[in-house]
């Protein structure tokens, strides 16, 4: 993804991106996933609930390979926490991500290129349209390139 972000949405390299990821995946408190204690602070060095995207953290450096695309070139990340209440169908894609790739993290970034951010679904498809994004999901919507 790392590789893939800058074609589908060009920055500069202090626009950074975030790690998206779900509370329990990091505190062990979940009906679905278990961390031990032991794996708490398996991928970020600090561990937090973040819900509003407002605090970077050191990524563990055996980790970093991992999650290239949400790593800073000093090694941080830009943490947000999902939770359940609050967003259920992307706090479930994240745990699907995570069952298929192994990863508990999703990147994030802004919904836009050279304009302001997305707000309404014509904005949305406008700009799926002259980027090179794969597919675009909205609520039920799925958009993909042919």
């Amino acid at each position: 993804m790392k590789d893939r972000k800058p074609e589908i949405k060009p920055s500069e390299e202090f626009q950074r991106t975030v790690a998206q990821c779900r509370p329990e995946d990091f505190d062990g408190h979940t009906d679905f996933y278990r961390l031990a204690p032991e794996q708490r602070l398996e991928w970020f060095e600090q561990d937090d609930d973040v819900p509003f995207m407002k605090q970077v953290f050191q990524i563990r450096p055996e980790k970093r390979a991992l999650i290239p695309a949400v790593t800073h070139v000093d090694g941080s990340g830009r943490l947000q926490t999902v939770h359940r209440e609050t967003n259920l169908r992307y706090y479930r894609l994240i745990e699907h991500f995570r069952d298929l790739a192994g990863i508990p993290i999703v990147l994030n970034t802004s919904f836009n290129e050279n304009e302001p951010v997305v707000c309404r679904p014509e904005e949305a498809l406008d700009c799926f349209l002259r980027t090179k994004m794969d597919m675009l999901v909205m609520e039920n919507f799925l958009a993909r390139r042919q």
